[in-house]
C-alpha cells in the first residue's frame, strides 16, 4: 500500500554535469524496461554559473538547449566533487537523536564555515574491528542556491542534486573496499567506500595535465594521492585487499590504466577499466564517449528508481515557513498561536450558538406544523369552492341598471330579460316610437365601464319591437 501513494518516478529526465565552465546534458527515457539514450550535449559555457548573473547562464544554457532541440525540463545535476567539504568522526554508542546532535557538533568544530552557510549530509561505515564512522559531507549553500536560480532562469526543474562519483559507485554496492577514480574533462574524482558507506571523497584537480590540445593524467601524482588517502583511513581499512575501478574513455584513461598497473601490487588493489557507467539495460549500444559519463549514470539511477545517495538538493521551504523560521521570534510565534486558538474558538462558538437558534427555530416549527397544515387545507378548500359564492349579486345589479334606464312614462317596456353566466345580458320589449327606444339605447350605451358590446335589433315602428344584448363589466363575483 505505501509503494501505491509513492509518487511515480518521471520515465524521462536530463542529466547534467558541471566540471567548472563545461557543461555536459545528457537525455534520456526509460521504455518498456530498457533505457533510450535521445540527445547529448557537451559545450563550454562563456560564463560562470557560480559568479555571473543567474539571468544570463540560464538564458545561455537554454539557447544551448534550444539548439539541440531539447525539451525535457526535469534534471539530475552531477555537482563538482570540488565543491565538497568532507571529514571522519568516530560513532560512540548513541541513539538515532543524540547520534543526529553529535554529528552536528562534529560539523561545527570540523568544518570552518558557519553551519547555517552549509549544506550537510552523511555516509555511515564500519571497520573489520567493528568501528562505526561517519563520512560527514558539506556543500556551500549559496553555490546550491546560485546554482538554483541558473537551472529556474534556464526553465529546468531539478530533482536531485548528487556527486558523479556516487553515481557511478553506490555506497553498499560491493563487500570489501572499492577505490574510484572518474576522469573527468578537467580533472579526477577519487572516491573510497567500504564498510557500506563511503569512507574518503577527493578531487584531484592537478592529476590532469595540458599541454596545447594534449591531455594526459600524471599517473605519479594519482598513485601518491591514493597511496596517502589509504593511508589516512581509519580502523585498519587501509591494509585490506580491494579493488580500483577507473571510469573514462578515451587515450587518457587508457595510458592511465598502464601506467598504474606497476604501482597496484604494493598498494593492496586490483585494476578493472570500467567500459560504462551503469549496469542498466540499453535499447541500442552506447557511444564511446558517453559510456563513462556520470551525467548519463545519474540519470539512469533515477528513470531506474535507484537513488543516488547524498543528495544535496535543498529541501523546498513553503513560504509560510519561511515567514515562521526568519521572521518571528518564539514569543511572537506563542502569541501568534494564541490569537489563532482564540479565533478558532470564537468561530466555534458561533457556529455553536447558530445551530442552537436553528434548533429552537426547529422545535417551534414542529410543533405549530399541524395548525398549520390545517389551515393551508382550508385555505385550498377556500380558493376551490369560493367561485360558487359569490357575494355580490351581480344579477340584481343587472336588473337595477336596466330599471334605471327604461323611462317612467311607460313608453318603453319590456318583456323578458335573460342573464347568462351573470354576464351576457339579453333584454327584449316594446318601444312606443323610435325617439323612446333612442333614449333607452343612449342610456345604456353611455355607460361604459359597466356595459360593453351594446347591440339592438328593432323590427316595425309603431310601436317597434326590439332586442337588447350586451356583456356586464361591473360587480365582479368575490374581487374576481
Amino acid at each position: 500500500m505505501i509503494q501505491w501513494l509513492k509518487r511515480k518516478r518521471a520515465a524521462s529526465i536530463l542529466g547534467l554535469a558541471l566540471d567548472g565552465n563545461r557543461l555536459e546534458v545528457v537525455s534520456l527515457r526509460r521504455s518498456n524496461g530498457a533505457l533510450h539514450l535521445r540527445q547529448t550535449l557537451a559545450v563550454s559555457l562563456a560564463l560562470n554559473p557560480l559568479t555571473d548573473a543567474a539571468e544570463l547562464v540560464g538564458q545561455e544554457i537554454r539557447n544551448h538547449l534550444d539548439q539541440a532541440a531539447i525539451r525535457e525540463r526535469r534534471c539530475a545535476v552531477c555537482l563538482p566533487l570540488s565543491w565538497m567539504l568532507s571529514l571522519q568522526t568516530q560513532l560512540p554508542e548513541l541513539s538515532g537523536a543524540d547520534r543526529a546532535s553529535f554529528l552536528q557538533i562534529e560539523a561545527e568544530r570540523g568544518f570552518s564555515s558557519a553551519p547555517e552557510t552549509l549544506f550537510t549530509a552523511h555516509s555511515f561505515f564500519k571497520t573489520a574491528g567493528g568501528g562505526q564512522y561517519a563520512t560527514l559531507l558539506a556543500a556551500p549553500r549559496d553555490q546550491l542556491e546560485a546554482l538554483q536560480r541558473v537551472l529556474r532562469a534556464a526553465r529546468l526543474r531539478p530533482v536531485a542534486f548528487a556527486l558523479g562519483v556516487t553515481a557511478l559507485q553506490a555506497a553498499g554496492a560491493e563487500p570489501g573496499r572499492v577505490v574510484l577514480l572518474a576522469v573527468r574533462h578537467n580533472a579526477v574524482d577519487l572516491q573510497i567506500t567500504g564498510g557500506g558507506g563511503i569512507v574518503a571523497l577527493r578531487s584531484l584537480d592537478g592529476a590532469i595535465e595540458t599541454e596545447g590540445a594534449q591531455r594526459s593524467i600524471s599517473a605519479e601524482l594519482v598513485a601518491r594521492e591514493i597511496r596517502i588517502t589509504l593511508g589516512q583511513l581509519p580502523g585498519g581499512l587501509a591494509e585490506t585487499s580491494g579493488k580500483l575501478k577507473i571510469f573514462g574513455q578515451g587515450e587518457p584513461a587508457r595510458q592511465l590504466v598502464r601506467d598504474l598497473s606497476p604501482r597496484l601490487a604494493a598498494l593492496g588493489l586490483k585494476m578493472e577499466l570500467m567500459d560504462k557507467a551503469c549496469a542498466a539495460r540499453f535499447d541500442t549500444p552506447l557511444p564511446p564517449e558517453m559510456a563513462a559519463s556520470t551525467a548519463l549514470a545519474l540519470a539512469a539511477n533515477y528513470v531506474t528508481g535507484i537513488d543516488v545517495e547524498p543528495d544535496f538538493l535543498p529541501p523546498k521551504v513553503q513560504p509560510w515557513r519561511q515567514l515562521v523560521s526568519t521572521r518571528l521570534s518564539p514569543r511572537k510565534l506563542a502569541w501568534a498561536g494564541a490569537a489563532a486558538a482564540g479565533l478558532v474558538v470564537c468561530v466555534a462558538a458561533a457556529f455553536g450558538f447558530q445551530q442552537w437558534q436553528i434548533s429552537g427555530l426547529q422545535a417551534r416549527w414542529d410543533a405549530m406544523a399541524p395548525k398549520v397544515n390545517e389551515l393551508n387545507a382550508e385555505q385550498e378548500q377556500i380558493k376551490k369552492f369560493r367561485p360558487w359564492y359569490d357575494t355580490s349579486c351581480r344579477d340584481l345589479q343587472i336588473l337595477r341598471k336596466l330599471r334605471d334606464a327604461f323611462p317612467d312614462d311607460g313608453s318603453v317596456t319590456a318583456k323578458k330579460v335573460e342573464i347568462h353566466d351573470v354576464s351576457a345580458v339579453t333584454c327584449s320589449g316594446i318601444a312606443r316610437d323610435n325617439e323612446s327606444f333612442s333614449r333607452l339605447h343612449a342610456k345604456l350605451g353611455d355607460d361604459t365601464n359597466q356595459i360593453s358590446g351594446l347591440h339592438a335589433e328593432v323590427h316595425g315602428q309603431k310601436p317597434m319591437d326590439f332586442t337588447l344584448s350586451f356583456q356586464w363589466e361591473g360587480g365582479q363575483a368575490n374581487g374576481y
